[in-house]
């Protein structure tokens, strides 16, 4: 039973006491016919919702938080959220998403709703307690997957634009269509995007990302003119140059597959924004060789330093999630070259040391880049990170190299031969580093410690007496 949660029955008696109408709205009735968990409801009263949702607290003995600016109020209770306003009408001024709000009837309040799927409502009153109501035909669009405003989509999106982008993420992560007038009307009302925030944009454009298919999100954002708006790096990536017998292969395409087979096999947000940003320096460095054809050589690099100036721009934390996404971008062709050459317990060594604790999620981005349409390409490559893999493991049981610190610091170099920093000490230090990691000596104090003693003669260093 959709309304089986007792609280739905103290709503229902609270309302037919004072003689007014509550409906249950939006995602709740729909993930219910979607079959998805919720805990979140939304309850609409032809009148006040604060004084329901204040009656409703002292029943239940909890708290309730009004917020009276908006007109609405929440309470918690047994694991679920309830959040009451009353029904309303709204009218937009065309620079701004703030509505002028008005009392309104259900049906008022549900036609300012963004989509036919999220205007379905239930009564909650005793006589026609649990009746759906939808004039807006959302049932039918739910059974259809298809996603269409409840009215003109141009009014819809040119008054909250934010719209758009929450049409894109419902088709993304439902696997909907997005119904063809209200589709045009998104590529029409595209540039409307720009009035809305970046960090309401990129709540959206997470959800994107996190999407079981999150490239159906992408693709639509494309297609419509809004990615170039919000996210030129990535639009940059689409398309194809031809020259004579050589052509490139589309990286905005690819970079979606990258982040599908990501998908497929973590759930980590940041590990899926690394796939969108693996090759985002791509149309930067692009070059022509008529020998060998289209390169894009240190796009790696290039890559890495975009980072932060995208997180910066799209709003996303610029803390341990951007380096983490940082070091994958860099690091990212690094397994492959070693899966394509002779794996040498040097090189496994070398990213174990740059890769630290985040080696499994660079394996993970590194085998989603193997794209290619080659079966025999592909199961080879795979076949190859699994020798990566197994190199992998001896090593670090042997060697305990992830995240290793080399032995030698450069205060023990200071305190043995009494001198003060100097690029001596880096040497020294990095000499050893490299050591340990090409294998010369094994990672422990008193091979380092030789091996400090030997550079230190050779740079004329005296220990102290």
């Amino acid at each position: 039973m959709p309304l089986s949660n007792p609280i739905f029955r103290r709503i229902s008696r609270i309302v037919d006491a004072r003689g007014i109408q509550a409906f249950v709205v939006g995602g709740y009735v729909r993930d219910h016919y979607l079959h998805r968990p919720s805990t979140d409801i939304d309850v609409v009263v032809v009148g006040s919702g604060i004084e329901v949702a204040e009656a409703l607290g002292r029943e239940l003995h909890t708290r309730v938080s009004v917020f009276k600016t908006f007109g609405t109020a929440m309470l918690r209770a047994g694991g679920i959220e309830v959040e009451f306003v009353g029904a309303r009408k709204e009218s937009y001024s065309h620079d701004s998403r703030k509505p002028q709000v008005e009392e309104g009837t259900i049906e008022d309040d549900q036609r300012r709703r963004d989509f036919t799927i999220n205007a379905l409502a239930w009564s909650l009153n005793g006589d026609t307690f649990g009746q759906l109501v939808d004039p807006f035909y959302g049932m039918e669009d739910l059974e259809d997957c298809i996603i269409r405003t409840p009215c003109d989509p141009d009014i819809t999106f040119s008054d909250d634009p934010l719209r758009m982008m929450r049409a894109v993420r419902f088709a993304s992560q439902l696997g909907f269509t997005i119904e063809e007038e209200t589709f045009d009307a998104i590529a029409r009302n595209a540039e409307r995007i720009k009035i809305v925030s970046k960090e309401r944009i990129i709540t959206e454009l997470n959800k994107i990302v996190l999407s079981p298919v999150p490239s159906i999100g992408f693709e639509l954002l494309e297609m419509t003119g809004l990615l170039a708006l919000i996210f030129p790096e990535m639009h940059r990536l689409k398309g194809v140059e031809k020259r004579g017998k050589h052509a490139h292969k589309d990286n905005f395409v690819h970079t979606l597959k990258v982040l599908d087979n990501v998908a497929r096999n973590s759930d980590d947000l940041w590990l899926r924004w690394a796939a969108v940003m693996h090759d985002i320096a791509k149309p930067l460095t692009k070059a022509y060789d008529p020998k060998v054809g289209w390169t894009f050589h240190g796009h790696e690099v290039f890559g890495s330093k975009m980072v932060p100036q995208i997180f910066r721009q799209l709003k996303l934390p610029l803390n341990e999630h951007m380096k983490f996404v940082q070091k994958m971008v860099f690091l990212h062709l690094r397994p492959i070259i070693l899966s394509e050459d002779m794996v040498t317990d040097s090189a496994v060594r070398r990213l174990l040391f740059e890769a630290g604790d985040d080696v499994e999620s660079l394996m993970t981005l590194c085998e989603a880049d193997i794209t290619s349409g080659i079966d025999a390409k592909v199961k080879r490559f795979l076949a190859n990170f699994q020798l990566v893999r197994r190199k992998m493991k001896d090593l670090e049981e042997r060697d305990r190299i992830r995240n290793f610190q080399p032995p030698i610091t450069g205060e023990i170099i200071m305190e043995t031969y009494d001198i003060r920093p100097c690029r001596i000490i880096g040497d020294i230090k990095e000499a050893i580093k490299n050591a340990i990691l090409d294998g010369d000596i094994p990672n422990d104090y008193d091979a380092a410690y030789a091996l400090m003693e030997r550079l230190a003669a050779r740079e004329g260093l005296v220990k102290r007496s």
